[in-house]
């Protein structure tokens, strides 16, 4: 049901999965609080379709991801890797996971050291920048498996082991965000807590600070903006008093964090902490003066621009984003100037104008 190839409008879609759950108009109405009129006009494009509040409380009760309403693209170049999704919840919930004491590794085993592992994971991660979600679910098992063995290495208490716990971290966050991408939600959360709890370990804040917008990529793929919300401004007030002011990636992550958090609170419908998130982050990224990528975070004054847009979507502000969203997003990462198409392609269909979205979403 995701992708270009489906023209399913947001209506069609609610009807083929209310069909799916063995729905009635009648039953799903009034399990979200509206008439079936109301809803019998949405499913058939008489009425605009809901706002994402709504989106996110039908996608629950349907249990459907909530991209999987909107109709966002999942970006596989290859289709057929999207087999491997099973691989990576296999690695993820191995019972060698639940117990060092029980399973931990002998004495002689060989085990990874951090630093080629760390290469490894960052490519990875430039992969999942460039769009190829494939490659990395493919990559993913292996560099689960290994992320596990280097925790194994960390618990021996060697003079590597804070970078042991910091690449596992940063394997656990890719695990979170990918699969998020993708509405596999629920392993997303499994290795979000994973990837905070190996940072917890690193003893390096800016660490923590990048595993933590895994936990708000899981939270918002599960619909759960008030803990994403929490979750965002917690970790900023820490990470604040942790850092100086002139490092350049802790204000990167730093800022990704505000960004986060203002699309938890747009998608709970709540303007004024988007906005003042948003302008928290703007400051940040005049701060850093241009678009960089510590950390893979692709921030700076272009990607608060495009979050922007995006949380105004959000708000239901659709004349906002088509006023404004016709940007140049070139040299942002694939994965995020892909996101803003689709945004644009989004908010040009809910305004009537489809004539423009086929350009939009292709650039």
């Amino acid at each position: 049901m995701r992708g270009f190839g489906d023209h399913l409008s947001i209506g069609e879609r609610i009807a083929f999965y209310r069909k799916r759950r063995g729905y009635t108009q009648e039953v799903l109405a009034g399990l979200v609080g509206r008439s079936t009129d109301w809803l019998a006009k949405i499913e058939t494009g008489r009425r605009k379709p809901p706002r994402i509040d709504m989106l996110a409380e039908l996608s629950r009760i349907l249990r459907v991801p909530l991209g999987d309403l909107l109709g966002q693209t999942v970006l596989m170049e290859d289709e057929r890797q999207q087999d491997d999704v099973p691989a990576v919840r296999d690695a993820l919930m191995s019972p060698r996971r639940l117990s060092r004491l029980l399973f931990g590794s002998e004495v002689e085993t060989q085990l990874p050291t951090p630093a080629p592992v760390a290469v490894r994971v960052e490519q990875a991660w430039n992969d999942y920048q460039g769009g190829r979600l494939g490659s990395v679910i493919a990559a993913l098992p292996a560099l689960l498996q290994t992320a596990q063995e280097l925790e194994d290495r960390a618990a021996r208490r060697g003079d590597d082991r804070s970078d042991c716990w910091a690449v596992s971290a940063r394997t656990h966050h890719l695990a979170a965000t990918t699969p998020a991408k993708i509405g596999e939600s629920d392993i997303s959360w499994l290795a979000a807590e994973r990837a905070m709890r190996a940072a917890d370990e690193s003893d390096d804040p800016l660490v923590l600070a990048s595993a933590a917008r895994s936990g708000t990529h899981a939270l918002l793929a599960n619909g759960r903006y008030d803990d994403a919300l929490e979750l965002g401004n917690t970790a900023a007030r820490w990470l604040s008093s942790q850092v100086t002011e002139n490092d350049p990636a802790a204000l990167s992550l730093l800022g990704m964090i505000h960004l986060r958090a203002a699309v938890a609170a747009a998608r709970h419908q709540d303007r004024p902490t988007a906005t003042a998130l948003l302008d928290r982050a703007e400051e940040l990224a005049d701060d850093l003066g241009s678009d960089e990528n510590y950390w893979q975070t692709g921030f700076g004054p272009t990607n608060v621009l495009l979050h922007r847009l995006s949380v105004e979507l959000d708000l239901d502000n659709v004349s906002y984003v088509v006023e404004h969203g016709r940007i140049n997003v070139d040299h942002m990462p694939q994965e995020r100037s892909v996101s803003h198409r689709i945004d644009y392609a989004r908010a040009l269909s809910l305004a009537g104008q489809g004539d423009g979205v086929c350009g939009a979403a292709y650039g």
